[in-house]
Parts: C-alpha cells; structure tokens; sequence
C-alpha cells in the first residue's frame, strides 16, 4: 500500500495514514503508548474475522474487541482508516501482499503487531468519521491467515469444524493457501528508551503470603536495596499462629513502612483485596511472596508506566532452577535471553507475581474477585479487566525477577485440595454448597468461571470442541485407545467444571 500520506506532529514524529483522520487527535495520541490508531470499531469491524475463535478457543484475550470505549487495545485495524508510525509501518514491512482483500490485509497487520511484533494498536473514538461497512474474508485469505501465524493442526481443526457443511470449498481453500502462502520479512517493534522518573510518585507493595515468612523477609530486604524506594509494604500473611516467628516483617529494620496484617479469612484473592485497602501508593506492585528482585526493579517499573503513558505493566518472571538461586543466577538468566528479552508491547497475560498498577485503575475497577479462591486465574481476570475498562497493560522486560517457586507453602496450598477426594479432601469456597465427591472437576472449576465470565457461549462451545479434539487427536499413537475409553470420564469431569462454575456466575463478583 504505497499511497499513504505523510504528518509530522509538533513532538516531531512522523506518522502516516490513510483516508482523512483528525490530525488533532494524533498530536497528544503520538505522546502516549499507541503504536497504530484507528476507529474500525465503528465502522463495522467489531469483532470481525471470529474465525480465529479455531485457533485461539478463548486462550487469547483479545477474541473479542472491548467495546464501549473511548480509546482502547484493538487489532481490528480498518486497511482504509488508520494511522501508523512511520518507523512501526518500516519496521513491519507495510501489509502482506499476499492476501486478496485489503480489508485481510488491514486485519493481518493488527493481529501480527499485537500478538507476534510487540506493538500497540489502538483504537480511538472520533478519529476517523463512522461507517457501516460489511466486512468479510474470503476462504483464500482465511486459510492464508491460518498458514501465516499458526500451527498446522489448527488449519485442519478448522477444515474439520467448518467442512462440515462445506467441505468442498473448505478444502479448496485449504490447498490454495498451501500453494500460495509466502513468506513476508518482518521486525519486532524497538522499545523505547526509558525516561527518569518525573515527579515523587509513592509506591506500596502487596504481598500475600501463607508459611513463606523468611521467603517474604527476603523480598522486603530486596527492596532495601532498591534505586527507587517504595513508601510502603503491606503483608497479608495467613501463616497459622502457632508457626509465626516474630524476628520477621520488624519497622525498626526497614526505611519505608510496614503494615502486617494476619490474615484470618482463606484464599489469596482476600488476602489481596484486603492489602489494597491499606495502600495509599501512587502505585501498587503485586508480588508473590517467593520472588527476587534486582535493585531497579521499582524505578525501571515506574519509568516504563512514565515513558510509554501506560497504566499498569507485567514485569518478567524468570523460574528458578531451584530455590537455592540468587540474585546472580538471575543476571545470568537475562544475560543468556541476550536481544529476546528486549520487548514490551501489550501485555499477553498478567501475574501477579511481578505487576504494577497505577492507584487510579484500581479505584476504577476494584479489588479481586473472590470467586477466584481456592483456584486459579484470578490475575488474569484482573488483567483483562483492567484492558477492558480501557487501561493500557504493558509487558515490561525492565523489571525481572527470579521465582524461587518454594515446595511447601503459598496460597496454592489451598488449590492443591482440588486433586484431592474422599475425607482427607478439604472443602474449596467454589464449591459453595455442593461439595465434591465423585469426579473431580476439571479444569480447575476457577479457571472455567474465568471463561465463563469473559467469552461467549458459543465460544465457550467452541472451546469444548477443540479441547476434547486435541486430547484426542494430539495423542501419541500408543496412547489413543486408551484415551477413546477415557473419553466419557473427561466429559463428565468437564461437565463437573462448568457446573461449578456457572454455580460462580451465579452469585456474580465478589469482592469480600
């Protein structure tokens, strides 16, 4: 597409676009996080190309656009309405030529961006006029789109699930992307250089722990040694009375302030949501209990929110080999990532072993939902939340920390119950009323709800289809007979799952 037109903000970037955007808005757009801006959202491209429901299922976040809106995370990109860095449009390579459409065109640059390349595509309320186009991809570019950016078993899933009605075409279409697919060089976006702190912005730090107290010690004395001094630490620790040591979490040891409280109710989630209502940073970071950290891990936090006008960013989580690992084994780690570790873009997951959180997005979409204990997935629901209320989630490569990933202790403790049966089996608080007795639920009934709570009910169906089609059809040879008898007690177990977990919609969010 060469008949794009060139503007040079009074910052000095130079962005090119198609059709006739509000110049206006791009001059405080090119200031914050924004790689790509577009308003496809209204012009008839929301939630267009749902064929990528046969690959993604509902692993991937962004399935479905956020609507509602202002200005938001969308790869939906409109090839005839956008606008584009210039050093992004270089560095990607301009659109693949290789599809028929310019709308699969437009559409391919947003997704590779987002999901492969390491930028930020957006898009922005009033910056192009509305319009009620009629989007559609034709089975040539579908299946060139599938051949591009996944795995092959998930072109022939897609075949098997859309062949069913027409085969015939499907088919064809399926051969012409293997004759015709072609390669097209591309580069992963550059990060940015990161600015000095502007300001004196406060930080709290939020751990949740349960029998890791000198794993939580070492963590506050990480943070001594910080460039950037957090103002605050607050402990939520669940460790049993009879087994606190009374040495750890002393004020009279650290610079920044010590708020502990024990933790009497179950699950990480309260113990969370219980933290964040003694903050009073300007920032939060989320840790686990049993990280390490290196001495510019807050201010490289800080500095990247800053210089990229993010809101809330995940840091890089490297696993321990084993938890007598320090500090220069992390070192050694990153070293070894070499050019790999250099991306930010937005974020594909959150943790909240290693995140930071602008104060103002957490009064704007409230604590963790409790739902959550006793189970997993609770940081990525609060992730999605936070993108889906507008907030912009970076992946932050700056701050790392080694995860020392303890045998005993944790919250997990209480997750561990759920492969438990029989009497010694110790009650989840998603199983509200109805315990478990027969079948164990899986998957965990937690990260059901999850979906449950995100994605729609004929992804969720579509979700069932392709889990059960890998458990079958991905099997080594030696084991598929056996995996056909098992087939009946897995469906039940996830019949288990979704029971659970509509139990959880049910009740709705909680936060207490």
């Amino acid at each position: 597409m060469n008949n794009l037109k060139k503007h040079i903000t009074k910052s000095g970037e130079i962005v090119l676009y198609a059709g006739t955007p509000d110049l206006e808005k791009i001059e405080n757009l090119v200031l914050g996080a924004g790689d790509v801006w577009h308003s496809s959202l209204d012009q008839g491209f929301t939630n267009a190309f749902e064929d990528i429901i046969y690959q993604t299922a509902v692993y991937w976040w962004f399935l479905n656009d956020f609507e509602e809106q202002e200005e938001v995370i969308s790869w939906r990109v409109n090839s005839a309405n956008f606008v584009v860095r210039a050093s992004v449009w270089e560095q990607m390579g301009g659109f693949d030529e290789m599809y028929e459409s310019d709308t699969m065109r437009g559409l391919d640059f947003g997704y590779a961006l987002l999901r492969l390349k390491f930028g930020v595509p957006m898009y922005v309320k009033g910056l192009f006029n509305a319009k009620n186009n009629q989007v559609s991809i034709s089975n040539n570019d579908r299946y060139l789109f599938y051949r591009k950016h996944v795995k092959p078993h998930h072109s022939i899933y897609m075949l098997y699930r859309k062949g069913l009605k027409n085969i015939f075409s499907e088919y064809k279409a399926y051969q012409y992307a293997k004759k015709h697919f072609t390669i097209k060089a591309s580069k992963v976006i550059s990060i940015r250089k990161l600015n000095e702190i502007k300001g004196s912005p406060t930080v709290s730090l939020v751990i949740p722990t349960m029998k890791r107290q000198a794993y939580s010690q070492l963590l506050l004395e990480d943070h001594k040694n910080q460039t950037y001094q957090i103002t605050q630490a607050v402990i939520v620790d669940a460790t049993p009375e009879s087994e606190r040591d009374p040495k750890y979490y002393q004020q009279k040891d650290f610079s920044f302030k010590i708020d502990v409280k024990w933790q009497t109710t179950k699950g990480s989630c309260r113990a969370r949501n219980e933290a964040l209502a003694l903050c009073t940073g300007d920032y939060i970071i989320f840790a686990d209990d049993d990280i390490r950290i290196q001495p510019n891990f807050v201010e490289n936090h800080i500095r990247l929110l800053q210089t990229y006008n993010a809101d809330a960013c995940n840091g890089l989580d490297i696993m321990a080999e084993n938890v007598y690992q320090n500090l220069d084994d992390l070192e050694n780690r990153l070293t070894k990532l070499g050019g790999k570790r250099w991306r930010v873009g937005v974020a594909q997951s959150f943790s909240n072993a290693n995140s930071c959180v602008k104060r103002e997005w957490v009064n704007k979409i409230g604590y963790n939902d409790v739902n959550f204990d006793g189970g997993y997935g609770e940081d990525s629901d609060y992730g999605l939340r936070l993108l889906k209320n507008g907030a912009i989630v970076l992946h932050n490569p700056f701050s790392a920390n080694l995860h020392l990933k303890p045998p005993v202790g944790g919250y997990r403790w209480w997750g561990s119950q759920a492969s438990i049966l029989g009497k010694k089996r110790k009650q989840q608080p998603w199983e509200l009323d109805n315990p478990v007795k027969y079948f164990k639920p899986v998957p965990s009934p937690t990260i059901t709800y999850g979906i449950l709570k995100h994605f729609k009910p004929y992804q969720i169906s579509e979700w069932r289809n392709k889990h059960f089609f890998i458990y079958l059809f991905k099997a080594p040879k030696k084991e598929l007979l056996l995996r056909f008898f098992k087939y009946p007690y897995k469906q039940i177990q996830f019949s288990k799952s979704m029971q659970y977990a509509k139990g959880l919609i049910g009740i709705g969010e909680r936060y207490k």
